[in-house]
Order: C-alpha cells, then structure tokens, then sequence
C-alpha cells in the first residue's frame, strides 16, 4: 500500500479496540529473559519490525527460542549471561532499542562480531555510547561512516567497570548499561537531562521484576554480577500506540477506550492522558481499560507542554493541537531531532500542509514548537519512514477531508494492524 486516504467520520460512536504490546517492554523483556538463568515464557509480545528485528538477532546469536506469534507468546532459554554465537554478524534493522541494548550485551559479554542496520538506523546516533564501550576497551571497526553502522565489534569483556552516560541523547543507552551489567559487574553512573526518565524507570522496574537487584544513590548505580531469572512475565498493551485513539476521542470529541491500558502502568506515556485532562477530557479507569471522554467538549484550548519525558507522543499532541482554538507549544523536545525522523521539522512542516502556523524556537539547549491552528484543510502527507507520523497524521483525517498517508505501511515499525484498526473506526 503507496498510499492511505483516511476516511473521515461521520457517526461520532465511542472508540474501543485493542492494541499490541509494549515495544520498550518486550524489547527490554526479551534481553533480560536472554541475559538469565531460567527459561523465560513471555507473554502479551508485540510482533512489530522492531521486536522482530530483536528476536532474530537473539536467534543468530545463538539463543534458543520458540516462538508461537498467533499467541503473542515467546519462550526463551537464557544463557546466564553468555552469548552462544559469540562470532557472528547480525543485523538489527531499523530498531533502535535492538541496536543499543544488544550492542552493550555483546560489549559486555565478550566476543567478535559484525553488526549491520538499516540505511534509517544508519543515521542515527550511537556516537556517545560506542566511546564509553571503547574507553573499556572494546575495539570498533567502522564499515561506512564513522561511530554509525555497519561496523565489526571485538570485546574481550567488561568485568567489574565504572562508566558514566549522559541520557540527554538518548536514555537508551543507559537502559542498556544498567541491564547489561549484572553480566560481569558494573558502577554507572546516569548525567543529562533524563536521569529520571520515563524508559529509565521501566527498565529500574524490570529489572527488580526479573530479579536482578542493584544499590542506587542520586543516579549512580552499583551492580554486581549475579544470576537471576524468572519463569514468566506478561507485557503490558503499548500505551504509546493507545495514545493515538485516546487522541481521536479529542479530535472527533467522543469516547475511547482500549483494552487493557490502566493507569498503574509502568510505560511514561501515561503523562499524554495527564495532558488529555489538562485539555478538557476526562480520563477514567475502569475494569477493561482507561476512558477518556470528550464527548461534552465544544471545543478546547491549546496547551503549553513540556513533552520531554514522553516525547513519543509530540507527534499526536501536535496534531491534537491543530483542533485547539488557541496556540500551543510542545517544549523540550530537541532530542526528538535523532529518531526516525527529524520529529522537531516534520511537526513544522506537515502540520504547514494542513492549513497550520508553526514556529519552531531553539534557545539555548531548548528546543520547542509553536504551533497556531488555522483553517484546515486536506493534503497529503509525507512519513519519513516514521511510523509516528503515519500514525498521528492519520488522526487528522478522520476530521479533514481529503488527507492522504505517504508510505503507511512505515507503521510495521510498532503497530503492523493500525490502519486495519483505523478501518474499524471510520466503517462504523
């Protein structure tokens, strides 16, 4: 499919469907489950590009694991820290978090390999982590462009280390260092923006919940080498993908609900339900899963936001904001600039094309958007290769004729059935 031509809707009925599983959560249960002691049955996965990107590298690495998709269940056997294939080439393909994670384990765990990515995962960065990895002396090889993929990797190990990780670019490579370390003994310490992170502290969460135990004081961490392990583990739903039918109920002003996202979740996503709230909606938990209701909204004003800490969802705020009768600014959103897209200009300018004024403000370390709704209309839209804009734009039409996704199928990235969901929605 070139091309998607959202319909808009005409009967504003409640929205309820069902979505995947947590991408940051399987990926990190996945590595957690192979870096273990026991034979892990994970439940709830996501099957998306990136979790599949994952589950083939553990597969070339030589990890036994059974795979039952239909079920969304994945069985692996961990290896106590070893990897089973320790000279082999893999690829990691678009996903970030298999590009971060599994480079630091292979790091950590010893031996010689070559790793390869997408032309997108190209692109992005991986300078900051590869320097702490070679001040411990692993040896790199760059195949094309210097501190990017594709390069060839020797480790002979990283037992008993002190690091420090800046989580200003991106808190995955401090995930990946506080999980990797109870391979051989780590002292990490977290500076920059995100210490405190959102995706810092669901990796902290499963850690404890797998059973790896470590001592923390003011963002340095101490963790020694140790087994652990557990027999199963069920993911949560992706409240990032539920993040974008909680924003049709604003656009559409109706209901939504989708199953199996509360309010208790470890995933910082949850903050956009906050935001959803501070905009007129009113967010409930109920048994099946979280409401919110903007169905007695006439309207709503634009918001002033900092999205720092849950900046996946800058995208579908900034569509949102599009609906707003006043301005909004979405704040501190610079390292978005490194994703799959540069978020910061494609906000700007694919809101442009549907009839917004945007502005984006750098000042000092700070990056933010402005954004003035005007009067909308139709156009069509390009994705980047990013899931996220296919994603958020495809809200807009269910509320402006004659808007058209570039390139829709990018959303195979997290949520390969979203436009098939977004089917349901528009044919009701």
């Amino acid at each position: 499919m070139e091309k998607y031509f959202v319909k808009t809707v005409k009967n504003k009925k409640m929205i309820h469907v069902a979505v995947p599983g947590s991408k940051s959560i399987t990926n990190r249960a996945l590595m957690l489950a192979a870096m273990s002691g026991e034979t892990c049955e994970l439940t709830g996965v996501l099957f998306s590009a990136d979790s599949r990107a994952f589950l083939d590298c553990l597969i070339q690495l030589g990890f036994q694991v059974e795979i039952f998709e239909e079920e969304c269940r994945v069985i692996v056997q961990g290896e106590q820290g070893k990897i089973p294939n320790n000279h082999v080439e893999i690829n990691v393909q678009s996903a970030g978090t298999a590009a971060r994670f599994i480079t630091v384990l292979l790091a950590t765990a010893g031996g010689s390999y070559t790793l390869n990515s997408s032309e997108q995962m190209k692109k992005r960065p991986m300078k900051e982590l590869l320097d702490k990895l070679a001040e411990q002396g692993v040896q790199f090889e760059f195949l094309e462009e210097k501190d990017h993929f594709p390069f060839r990797m020797e480790s002979k190990g990283m037992a008993n280390v002190e690091t420090e990780i800046d989580t200003t670019t991106s808190s995955q490579y401090a995930s990946a260092l506080l999980m990797a370390a109870s391979v051989s003994g780590m002292k990490i310490s977290l500076t920059g923006s995100r210490v405190n992170g959102a995706y810092i502290k669901i990796t902290k969460e499963m850690m404890k919940q797998f059973g790896i135990s470590y001592e923390e004081n003011d963002g340095c961490f101490k963790i020694d080498k140790q087994n652990f392990g557990i027999s199963s583990y069920e993911i949560e739903p992706d409240m990032s993908a539920a993040c974008y039918f909680y924003g049709m109920a604003m656009i559409l002003q109706t209901k939504s609900i989708v199953d199996g996202i509360h309010l208790n979740s470890l995933q910082g996503d949850k903050k956009f339900l906050l935001a959803l709230e501070t905009m007129g909606a009113t967010v409930s938990d109920r048994p099946e899963g979280v409401l919110v209701d903007a169905a007695q909204l006439q309207s709503f004003e634009g918001v002033d936001l900092d999205m720092s800490d849950f900046s996946d969802q800058a995208l579908t705020m900034a569509v949102i904001a599009a609906f707003a009768t006043s301005k909004s600014i979405i704040r501190n959103i610079g390292h978005i600039r490194g994703q799959e897209s540069d978020r910061v200009a494609v906000i700007a300018e694919e809101l442009k094309k549907i009839g917004c004024d945007t502005r984006i403000v750098e000042e000092g370390q700070q990056t933010h958007v402005e954004i003035v709704p005007g009067e909308l209309h139709g156009a069509e839209i390009e994705t980047y290769d990013d899931h996220r804009v296919a994603m958020s734009f495809a809200m807009a039409g269910l509320a402006i004729e004659n808007v058209v996704i570039r390139d829709p199928m990018c959303c195979r990235k997290t949520f390969e059935t979203y436009f098939d969901v977004l089917d349901t929605i528009t044919n009701g």
